[in-house]
């Protein structure tokens, strides 16, 4: 095959892509407001034929795409043929919100380019490395056998991605660093992991588990969703709502913009202050956690947009870890790019990564296509 990989990356209402010539970026783009009212692409379908359209494919070796969820089946990138399509069908009431727009970018790719290898990359796979005590809820197990709960993890590309990016970065073997990565976008994750293995992540069996969120709660008591439903009499579509798209920074404070957040906080607003204390609260305990879970810990990575460009965020989450050698030096952090923020006798390095999952999955996508010829 070429070089030449198109990455196509579909969300729950948009559609990134990246045209990759190696590891040289040859073109790229986002298709917005898809779905939506005001003017969008009616469809995923639409947008994903628009960017075909647009972009210059000639010679062109394979299409990665991005799949939310693997569940149990997909451990690694795959080439996507009916078989595999279908399961990833099968897959949907696990990722109801993603995996019909990754579906239906597949669709449309394998449509229009039938000689050109198709190949699935799942934010789950890299956590299939999870201990079984790390993945294993404890309810009837016959019961989550039957209907798949589990902790599967999301963000797997970045995890992997910052991961290796992290051993780089501080010129050590891969296979001998433990790193706790932090991916704080409007979706955030941590992750534990030991020598290129997951071994802890925040997300669940839906990425609506753990760390606080822009729109979403994160860790909640179960009972709280007993309660709406016999106190308040809602239903479980209204309460599912309610805790993917309107809670979290946004719950707490009507906006889901960090910047937005400590704007109003450094103005005053004690919502926006206490929600700050909430999310970084929230960050402190999975790092102590999951530096207790490794029991050496070389390096803390902060990724994604809060990660990447809010050093309030990165100093607030990390105070009071001292003890830990975990510190932050105030003028690294105020700085830009991939870099270590800690100071130099620091005894865990702590670093700011800018993540790329389209690139990770290019990579992997060029990975599978080799490996099948």
């Amino acid at each position: 095959m070429t070089d030449r990989v198109l990455v196509l990356n579909c969300g729950s209402s948009s559609v990134k892509y990246r045209l990759y010539d190696g590891e040289t970026v040859r073109d790229k783009g986002i298709v917005e407001r898809v779905g939506e009212p005001g003017g969008g692409p009616a469809d995923h379908a639409t947008a994903v034929r628009e960017i075909i359209d647009r972009v210059d494919l000639a010679g062109l070796g394979a299409v990665g795409h991005r799949v939310v969820h693997g569940g149990r089946r997909f451990s690694q990138p795959v080439l996507v043929d009916d078989e595999v399509f279908a399961a990833i069908e099968d897959l949907v009431p696990l990722a109801p919100l993603h995996n019909p727009a990754n579906l239906a970018g597949i669709e449309v790719a394998r449509r229009v380019m039938p000689g050109v290898p198709q190949v699935a990359v799942f934010d789950t796979a890299f956590h299939h490395t999870l201990p079984e005590a790390a993945a294993t809820y404890a309810i009837d197990r016959d019961t989550a056998e039957r209907y798949g709960i589990r902790r599967y993890g999301f963000h797997g590309t970045s995890h992997a991605y910052v991961s290796k990016r992290t051993a780089e970065l501080l010129e050590r073997p891969y296979e001998q660093l433990r790193t706790i990565t932090l991916h704080l976008g409007n979706g955030a994750s941590a992750c534990a992991v030991d020598g290129g293995r997951s071994v802890a992540t925040s997300m669940g069996m839906s990425p609506l588990e753990g760390l606080v969120m822009g729109t979403r709660s994160g860790d909640l008591d179960p009972t709280v969703i007993f309660h709406l439903r016999r106190e308040a009499g809602m239903g479980v579509d209204e309460i599912d709502d309610l805790l993917n798209h309107r809670s979290g920074l946004f719950g707490l404070t009507g906006v889901n913009d960090m910047r937005e957040v400590q704007a109003r906080q450094e103005a005053g607003d004690p919502a926006a202050a206490l929600a700050l204390a909430v999310y970084c609260r929230r960050i402190t305990g999975y790092v102590g956690a999951y530096y207790a879970l490794l029991g050496r810990v070389d390096a803390v990575t902060f990724t994604a947009g809060v990660g990447e460009h809010s050093p309030e965020v990165r100093a607030a989450a990390l105070a009071g870890l001292e003890r830990l050698g975990i510190a932050v030096d105030p003028a690294r952090n105020a700085g830009t790019g991939d870099r270590v923020i800690s100071p130099d006798d620091a005894e865990v390095a702590v670093c700011v990564i800018g993540t790329d999952e389209e690139r990770e999955i290019a990579r992997e996508t060029r990975a599978v296509v080799g490996a099948g010829r």
